[in-house]
């Protein structure tokens, strides 16, 4: 995906959104907790107040009686149970332009910006607040939390001109983070998950009572491991080089990255963060539907 290029979400997966839903744990009575009684204005039962009609609203929110009567499109707004706050935090790190060799195209920092503008659909047909925040060696980059197709419109600003860049900053560098997203929000955190910085600053989000979930996005490659000759592995934050047969140490390296990934995940449940994996080989939306689907099996 070019950097000035519309970030496309496939007809399959923009159909098959319609079907999840963005709903906090605490929404859902978890842990105790029980359905917020505050309101918002979305697509409710109970008719709040109108305002002018925007490109990307739905044409059967339009008052068509008030449109005779003044020639103006209107959108009625209803208020709703339950308003939630979304943040989408996107790991933009050297280690996101890393893409598989059957598709070098379309890179980790590719997919991760495509699947954070599933997020703003999701949190836009229901009529809630969204943001969006960019994390890399240039330090942190922000969207303020905001409502509509406008809204919409800044978020893909911002990920239209993400670049992978360097590592994380140091945790005292991440204060926008915590002057942002407030508790009660929630947080979806998109990137490879590998980064001690990232998952440091999760697990203190969590505990400071932000809904945290992790959807982690790995290559086929990192996946599979399908080298079968010499390579030269590369990591691209650190420059650390290794020469190895691929045939002769795909076995260790399957067995070390299975151990890693049960070691994260528990980590992540004993955070209380929810977690999901995604590859760059998969629809968009495939950890989107363990998290936000109705059969959702991610929360820990």
């Amino acid at each position: 995906m070019s950097q000035h290029a519309p970030i496309a979400i496939p007809a399959e997966v923009r159909s098959r959104l319609k079907a999840l839903r963005l709903v906090p744990r605490q929404a859902r009575g978890a842990h105790g907790i029980g359905q917020h009684a505050s309101r918002s204005r979305g697509a409710g039962l109970e008719f709040a107040q109108y305002r002018a009609y925007e490109p990307g609203d739905a044409l059967r929110q339009i008052d068509w009686k008030l449109y005779a009567r003044s020639d103006r499109f209107f959108v009625r707004e209803s208020e709703r149970e339950s308003p939630i706050t979304t943040w989408v935090l996107l790991d933009a790190s050297a280690s996101a332009a890393q893409a598989d060799r059957a598709r070098p195209d379309w890179s980790r920092l590719d997919h991760a910006c495509a699947t954070a503008a599933c997020v703003v659909e999701l949190a836009l047909q229901q009529g809630d607040r969204f943001g969006a925040i960019v994390v890399n060696g240039h330090g942190v980059q922000v969207v303020p939390a905001g409502t509509g197709p406008r809204q919409r419109d800044r978020v893909h600003l911002l990920l239209r001109g993400v670049q992978a860049h360097g590592g994380w900053p140091p945790l005292d560098a991440l204060r926008p983070v915590w002057e942002r997203v407030q508790a009660g929000h929630l947080l979806v955190a998109l990137g490879d998950g590998f980064d001690e910085a990232n998952t440091v600053l999760l697990e203190r989000l969590a505990a400071a009572r932000r809904e945290v979930l992790q959807v982690q996005l790995l290559s086929a490659e990192e996946r599979d491991f399908p080298f079968a000759q010499g390579h030269r592995f590369e990591d691209p934050e650190t420059g650390e080089a290794l020469l190895g047969d691929g045939r002769a140490i795909r076995d260790g390296y399957l067995a070390r990255f299975d151990q890693a990934q049960r070691a994260l995940q528990a980590r992540l449940q004993a955070a209380g963060i929810a977690h999901a994996l995604g590859y760059l080989d998969q629809p968009l939306d495939t950890p989107l539907g363990v998290l936000f689907g109705t059969g959702r099996r991610a929360w820990a």
